[in-house]
Formats: C-alpha cells, structure tokens, sequence
C-alpha cells in the first residue's frame, strides 16, 4: 500500500477548513484533590459485617462474570475473596474481623507483675540498708573520738 503524499497546511488553509472551532480554554485545576490521590496512603480494612455482604454477594452470583464485576465495584481481588471464604469456612465471625499488622502481643504473666513489685521492695530495701550501715559507721566512729577525748579531758583537768 503505498502512502499519498502530504504536503504541510498553511494558516490560511486551517482557517478555510474549519472557521468554527472555538479558540482552546485553559481550565484551572480543582483547589481540593481527588479522593483518589492522597498525600499518604492509607491500607484498607474491612469490617467482617462487610466481608460477609461480599460473601454473599457473590455466592449468589451465578456466573464469574457477576463476581468480576463485585470485584471490580468494590475494588477488591480474588485472592481476597479466596481468603475470606477460608476465613468464613473456620466456623467463627472473629476470623473474618480484620487483625492488626505486625507481631502479637504475648498475655502478661500475672506472676511477673508480683515478681516485679518485689524486685521493687527489694531494692528500696537495699538502699535502706546502705544508708543504715552508713549511719552506724559514722556513729562508730563518732563514739571512737570521743572515747579518745575523755581520758585526755581527764588528764588535763588534774594537772
């Protein structure tokens, strides 16, 4: 197939063509920003009162054309789906509600808060203790000087 040439339009030519078409419009940009772009994305969670309209939504769908078609309204990918009909299929509600990212918490000991308060009691104890022997050491040597003092004060008052 072989091309026919073209040869560029002068101005004069595109005006002769088409003398109706409206001079382009500069169109501001909307102040507030789609709810499709944020500033920081957010992760999606869904209620299990919601995964199980889903659900049934599209259990009631008869063909995949139906489910897609779920999906794609509401967003949604098939593993998704894949992983709530598991979820629904462990018997309880609570699988389905969604769980909060990054590593479980472990159930306190409730030995572990007495044994906290006692190591508490100990040490307070122990600085107790120090000051006490601290006390007693100065009074020790307190009572030293001045058992040194009084044969002296002795001697001096008879000579």
């Amino acid at each position: 197939m072989v091309m026919p040439s073209q040869r560029p339009l002068s101005p004069n030519a595109v005006s002769e063509i088409s003398p109706t078409i409206p001079p382009a419009r500069v169109v501001d940009a909307p102040i507030a920003p789609t709810a499709e772009l944020t500033a920081t994305p957010k992760r999606r969670s869904f209620t299990a009162k919601y995964k199980l309209r889903i659900l049934d939504e599209t259990d009631s769908a008869s063909d995949t054309g139906r489910i897609s078609a779920i999906l794609r309204r509401e967003g949604l990918y098939s593993s998704a789906l894949t992983d709530w009909r598991r979820a629904r299929a462990a018997g309880t509600l609570g699988a389905l509600q969604p769980r909060r990212r990054g590593p479980e918490k472990v159930a306190a000991n409730p030995l572990q808060t007495e044994l906290a308060k006692a190591n508490r009691e100990v040490s307070a104890l122990r600085r107790r203790l120090d000051q006490a022997e601290a006390i007693i050491a100065i009074q020790k040597k307190v009572a030293a000087l001045l058992d040194e003092m009084e044969p002296t004060s002795e001697c001096g008052g008879r000579s």
